[in-house]
């Protein structure tokens, strides 16, 4: 069974940072495309980044370039996402996905399978 575990979300202050992971089970990431995306309450999801399955480029929303980076372990079947200099609207919940095509873009609908989320909150 296919499944991705997201984790190390939580609250921060404005200016802090978070790192999130995420966890594959049951495949090998290397084979795929894999996103984070994010949703803040009444918004839609949208892409924060992704990469591709050869893992030639590492795209980053305009929002949180400079800011996020996406990394990976492929020992431990791990993504990362570390987000520096965190600001109150970047509370969401927080998704990793994988897209079978390989190509990593930020569409949401490209993806295939979903983690469960974790929060992230930013706030004084």
């Amino acid at each position: 069974q296919l499944q991705l575990v997201e984790s190390g979300g939580g609250l921060v202050q404005p200016g802090g940072s978070l790192r999130l992971s995420c966890a594959a089970s049951g495949f090998t990431l290397d084979y795929y495309a894999i996103g984070w995306f994010r949703q803040a309450p009444g918004k839609e999801r949208e892409g924060v980044s992704c990469i591709s399955s050869s893992g030639g480029s590492t795209n980053y929303a305009d929002s949180v370039k400079g800011r996020f980076t996406f990394s990976r372990d492929n020992a431990k079947n791990t993504v990362y996402l570390q987000m520096n200099s965190l600001k109150t609207e970047d509370t969401a919940v927080y998704y990793c996905a994988i897209d079978a095509s390989g190509v990593g873009t930020m569409e949401v609908g490209m993806y295939d399978v979903w983690g469960q989320g974790t929060q992230v909150t930013v706030s004084s």
